[in-house]
């Protein structure tokens, strides 16, 4: 019996080695998914001449039905990921505001210069 404990033994560390192995291979294949796999998709359409409140909806990524304290929660997330200062357009963000105001059932008025 003495003979077997240091063949147990090698078998054991072998046996940890290509466990370790695989473990580290699985772990590198985990981290070089593409990032896109994980992050939510936005709306990507053109827009309408008068937005409605199914394009807001879009904008937005919610249901027509959402609650507005949802909405703000949606708006600021899409605000964050366009927003003029940080590199993001002026012209998306007025239309995410726009989509806000028409959720959140405040009137725009479409005649008003800026």
């Amino acid at each position: 019996m003495r003979q077997s404990s240091p063949l147990v033994a090698g078998i054991a560390v072998a046996a940890a080695a290509y466990a370790a192995k695989y473990g580290m291979q699985a772990w590198q294949a985990f981290k070089a998914r593409p990032p896109t796999a994980r992050m939510r998709k936005f709306y990507e359409g053109g827009f309408q001449p008068k937005m409605t409140r199914r394009e807001a909806a879009l904008i937005l990524g919610v249901r027509e039905s959402t609650p507005v304290d949802k909405v703000r929660e949606a708006h600021r997330r899409v605000m964050v990921a366009n927003h003029p200062d940080a590199g993001g357009s002026h012209y998306l963000a007025s239309k995410i505001n726009e989509a806000k105001d028409i959720m959140m059932g405040k009137a725009k008025n479409s005649d008003s210069a800026f």
